[in-house]
Order: structure tokens, then sequence, then C-alpha cells
């Protein structure tokens, strides 16, 4: 046969038509694995089987198409319908239709694959796999008050790795939930959202250090890399680095020049002030304020034996900044000196994304600087994208208070997501619904937050501030005394003063004022306080000399949120508080 002759058979045998026929209906059951099979969580191996079927399938149609012809008696061999007279014959457009129809449905699964499933899907899938929880560090070192040491090693592992962008890394505060090698690694991982989990243990005798390390995928339980590590203590950032690099390679995530440097960094050769460091760490993680003046002590040893140590003072900054924040201690003695640590630190190392946050933290919470502050979060993030409290801070401080509510609860969902377990973190993405009046969602996350610690009284009083402002005073100063039972911070009482007075009890209400003026005799009561309770009390006059002394004594903490706070709303539209509004937040501030 002729090839001229070949190619006039196949198009009178309408083998061309079902090629093309053929091409489009695979194409679309190609498109209908790949884009929907995931969606429904149906095995990889299920979609290669269809595309092997289709490639299977191929030949056998052409075989089909060349021996038989579709006639309106049925399906005949060719060789029968070619005698067949021509009128019983009918032309057969339905293939037309076929084949316009699939080419419609695969550009639209292509389409909807391209922009909708296959973008949700692969990038969750390939954040799932490079995402890596590290567990607590066992410490085996015979002398108990060694602890600090595992635990130091395991927060310097974890910061390392925090740096690389391509990573999902969970912060510690989620972490430390769990023991050094639990049995439930399956559920761990869930609960945190990783698909890897780096155990350990660490073992210091006086100059020596051994540190123990398996990355696990917990979702398979398959042992991915396994290491010791008998070295120096002075070999101990090597020893991090070495981790953390392996752990990137392992786990193919993409590294950049300027993260390859971070990692490899070594902040201290001075393995004192090493220690001083880690010291002052442990004692700021545990967030009281007693905690925060014994890490200012341990930072201050590091820094006494290093002075060119970035990181101890960034710690020192991390500490005074909060300390006003935990009542312990006035804006005026916490941050000034706050502010001077990081901008040395930031002085002897300008990658330090934590040095970048915490001074970001002041220019907002002190300085009442929002632009600054959102410049210096946005550096912070850069560098360490996987940083929480930079992303709670940003979204729950000048995002929030300026008013943009979207990026602020993007930016704490974002650390919530990053270090879920964390009972601050959950309870100010609550506390962000709340500035943006979303009182249902406010709530929900509150009760979410109080399940996992029913005791956390942040959360506690938190949540009678939302229900107070739906309208509910009795289940609010239910929650209010509740927090009050666990914590005598001030501004509890103060919210109960504010609810009592709210619900015309005036004389528990002015009892509450006449406690908190002896309370403030002996120690730092903030000015917002009585505004409140006065404000409850319908005196807008007291109430306006009082936020007036906490712009003046500049707790940000506090009157940084004059603009978007429920609470102050009978105030608003009177000129004096407008202006004094306009002073702390400029209109215009981004």
């Amino acid at each position: 046969m002729k090839i001229d002759n070949f190619f006039s058979e196949l198009k009178r045998r309408n083998v061309y038509k079902v090629v093309v026929a053929y091409a489009v209906v695979g194409w679309l059951l190609v498109q209908v694995a790949t884009q929907v099979f995931p969606f429904f969580e149906i095995p990889k191996w299920g979609i290669r089987l269809v595309v092997l079927a289709i490639i299977v399938g191929f030949p056998i149609a052409l075989v089909m198409a060349w021996a038989f012809e579709t006639t309106p008696q049925g399906i005949k061999r060719t060789e029968i319908a070619d005698a067949m007279p021509a009128t019983a014959i009918q032309k057969n457009r339905a293939w037309i239709y076929v084949v316009v129809l699939g080419a419609l449905l695969s550009v639209g699964l292509f389409m909807l694959g391209r922009y909708g499933f296959r973008e949700k899907n692969s990038s969750a899938g390939e954040l799932q796999a490079k995402s890596i929880a590290v567990l607590p560090f066992e410490s085996l070192s015979e002398d108990k008050s060694n602890a600090y040491f595992a635990e130091g090693v395991q927060d310097e592992i974890l910061t390392r790795l925090a740096k690389i962008a391509d990573l999902k890394v969970i912060s510690r505060t989620s972490t430390q939930h769990f023991k050094s090698s639990p049995d439930n690694l399956p559920q761990i991982a869930k609960q945190l959202g990783v698909a890897n989990i780096l155990e350990g243990s660490v073992q210091k005798v006086a100059d020596q250090v051994r540190v123990n390390v398996q990355l696990i995928n917990a979702t398979s339980d398959a042992h991915l890399w396994a290491e010791s590590f008998d070295r120096q203590l002075t070999d101990i950032f090597r020893i991090e680095s070495e981790i953390a690099k392996t752990i990137a390679d392992t786990l193919q995530a993409k590294l950049t020049g300027s993260e390859k440097r971070a990692i490899a960094a070594q902040p201290t050769e001075n393995t004192e002030a090493h220690e001083f460091y880690l010291k002052g760490r442990y004692f700021w993680n545990k967030r009281t304020a007693n905690d925060f003046k014994t890490a200012i002590t341990y930072f201050q040893k590091a820094i006494d034996k290093d002075p060119n140590y970035a990181l101890a003072y960034a710690g020192l900054a991390d500490s005074y900044g909060l300390l006003s924040g935990w009542r312990g201690g006035s804006p005026q003695e916490s941050f000034p000196p706050a502010k001077t640590a990081a901008k040395k630190a930031l002085a002897l190392d300008d990658t330090l994304a934590e040095a970048h946050t915490s001074l970001a933290k002041i220019l907002f919470a002190y300085d009442l600087d929002f632009d600054g502050s959102i410049r210096e979060f946005r550096r912070a993030i850069e560098l360490n994208p996987n940083y929480a409290m930079a992303h709670h801070w940003y979204g729950n401080g000048p995002l929030a208070q300026s008013g943009r509510f979207d990026e602020a609860i993007a930016e704490c969902k974002r650390a919530v997501e990053l270090d879920p377990l964390s009972l601050i973190n959950n309870t100010d993405l609550g506390n962000t619904y709340y500035f943006a009046r979303r009182y249902e969602q406010a709530t929900e996350q509150l009760r979410k937050t109080l399940e996992m610690d029913p005791g956390f009284y942040y959360a506690q009083y938190s949540l009678g501030q939302a229900i107070e402002l739906k309208g509910d005073i009795v289940g609010a100063m239910a929650a209010y005394q509740k927090a009050r039972a666990l914590n005598d911070d001030p501004e509890v009482l103060a919210l109960l003063g504010h609810a009592y007075a709210s619900s015309g009890n005036k004389t528990e209400a002015l009892k509450i004022l006449d406690q908190l003026k002896e309370l403030s005799k002996k120690r730092y009561v903030s000015a917002y306080n009585f505004a409140i309770v006065y404000l409850g009390l319908g005196d807008k006059e007291e109430a306006l000399r009082w936020l007036q002394k906490s712009y003046q004594d500049r707790a940000g903490f506090d009157i940084a949120a004059i603009k978007v706070d429920p609470f102050l709303d009978p105030l608003r539209g009177d000129p004096r508080f407008e202006a004094l509004a306009d002073k702390i937040v400029p209109r215009g501030t981004r």
C-alpha cells in the first residue's frame, strides 16, 4: 500500500477523528485525575493508574477505529460497512460535539487547577513536606542545673532553621508542650501542622558536649537522618549550624546566600557569655515580670563577658520591652533601656530579626511611631519569615491600632500558624477581631484559647471584654471575676469596675476606684485603667484627664489603641478626644 493511499485509508476509516477525540477526552481525564483527585485525597497511584490506562488504551482505540465503523444499524466491521448502500451510512457528527465539549471541560479544569485546586493543593503539599517542629531536647547531664543548656541548644537550632524562608518552622512556644521523645508523633505533627519532627538530647560535662539528633517523617515514621556529635563546648555553634544545614538539605529546602551565612553564624566566641545568654532566654521564656528581671541579670552578665554579643543585647531589649506590659514597671522605667539595647544590637548585627522586632515594638508602644514601627516589623519578617513573634506584634500592634484590620488579622493568623499552641498568639488573634468589632469571631477565638488552658487569665478577661461589648454585662463580670482569681493584674480590676458601673452598681465601681488608687502607691497602675472606670461611671471629664495622663506617660500598650478601642466610644466626637487621638495615631498613618 502506497503511503498516500495509507493516509487516505486512515481518513476514510475515521481514524483521524478517533485520534482527535481520544486526545481531547484523554486530556480531560488527566485533568480530572490531577486536579480533582487530590481534593478528595485519592492516593497518587490512582492518578498514575488513570494515565497508564489512557496510554494503553490509545493503540487499542486506533485498532478499533481501523477495524470497525459506526452505522445506524450499530457497530459493523469496516468491510461490512463498506458494502452497505451509501444511503444507509449517515454522517455522524456526534464526535464533533464530544471533542468540543471535552476540550471546553479540559480547559476549564486546567484553569481551575492552575488558579484553584492546584495552587492550593500543591502549595499546601510543598509546605507540608518542608515543615518541621523541633521538640524539646532531653538533658542527659547528671547536673540537673544544666537543663537550661539543652533547652538553649534546641532553641538555637530552631532559630537557625527559622531563617530559611523555604521552610515552615514551628515556634518553641508550641513545641515546649511535648516531651523529648513522644510515642504519638503523628498526632503531634498533625496538631502542629508539620510533616517532620526533630528529636534530640544533650549531655554537657565540663567543657565537653554530646548532641544526639534524629529527623523523623512523622506521617511514615521513617527516620530521615540521625547523627551524634561529640565536641568541645566551643564547637557548639558549629554543631547547631551543621544540624540546621543537614535538615535543610534533607528536606530539599532552597537556601539563599544570606540564609547560608545566617545559619552558619557564630554569635560569640566566649562560651561563658553564651551560657549566660542561654540562662537569660530560659527565664525570659517563662514570661512573668519576675522572670524578666532575672533574665535581664543574665543578659547583662553575657554582655559583661562579651560586649560585642549582639544577641545578648537583643535579649536585654526583649526583657525590658515586655516588663511594663506585664506590670513589672512603668513605661518610663522599662522602654528607654530597651530601646538602647535594641539599637546596640542592630549596630553590632543589622541582620538580627529579633532586634528589629524589639525595636519595632518599642517604636510602637513607647514612641508611638507607627510608620517607623511598621518599617522595622517588615524588615524583621524579611530576615526571618518564620518568626512568629514578629507577625504577632505586627498584626496586633500598629496594623490593628491604625485600623488596618484585614492585614492585622492575616498577620495574627500567620503567627498562630507558626506557633499554634501559643496562648498569647491565640488570645491576641481574638483581640484583633475585637478591635475590628467582629465580636462573634472574637468570642469564638477566645473560647478556643481557653479550651487550651482555662487558667490563662489574659484570655479570660479578653473574653469578658468581647462579651460585654455584645451586651452581656453579667457574663462579662463572671469572666472578669475568673480572671481576677487567676491574677492580680490591675487592668482586670479596672474592667470589673467598668462593668459594675455600666450595670448601674456605682457603689462597687467607686470601691474599685479606691482600690486602684491605693494599689498605685505600691505598684505601677496604668492611667488607662482609671479612665475606663470613669467612663463606666459616665464621668467623661475625668476619663479624658486620665487618658491625657496615659499619653504623657507614653503607655503605648494601652493608649495606642485609642482610635479602635470600643470602650472609648462614648468619647468619640468630643473635639478634645479627637485631637488627642490624632496626636497618637496621625491621620493617614500607613
